[in-house]
C-alpha cells in the first residue's frame, strides 16, 4: 500500500507546477489554479508522509521527486510545447531508470 501512496504522491506532485503554469497561462482563472496547486501540494505531502511509514525516507523522496519531475517534463512537452530534445528525453529516462532501480532494491 505504501508504494501506491508514493505513486499517487508523485502524481499529485505534478499538480502544483501545472497549477502555477495554468495560472500564468489563463489569467482569468488565476485564483482557481493557485488553489488547485496548493491543494495538490497538500495531498502530495500527505501521501508522501503515509508512504514514508514503511518506505525508507531517501527512497521515498527520490521516487516522489522523480515522478514529479518526469511527469512535469512530459506534460510540458505534450501540452506546452517545451523542448523535446534528445538530451532532455535521455535525462528523463535516467530518472525513470533510477526510480525502477530504487524500487527493485527495496
Amino acid at each position: 500500500m505504501a508504494w501506491l501512496y508514493l505513486i499517487f504522491a508523485g502524481l499529485f506532485e505534478i499538480g502544483w507546477p501545472l497549477g502555477f503554469k495554468l495560472a500564468n497561462w489563463l489569467p482569468k482563472y488565476h485564483g482557481l489554479f493557485i488553489v488547485l496547486a496548493i491543494v495538490s501540494m497538500g495531498i502530495s505531502g500527505l501521501l508522501l508522509f503515509l508512504a514514508q511509514k514503511s518506505i525508507p525516507i531517501g527512497t521515498a523522496y527520490a521516487v516522489w521527486t522523480g515522478i514529479g519531475a518526469t511527469g512535469t517534463l512530459i506534460i510540458g512537452i505534450v501540452f506546452f510545447h517545451d523542448s523535446a530534445s534528445i538530451t532532455r528525453l535521455l535525462s528523463a529516462s535516467l530518472i525513470i531508470i533510477g526510480i525502477v532501480g530504487l524500487k527493485l532494491a527495496s
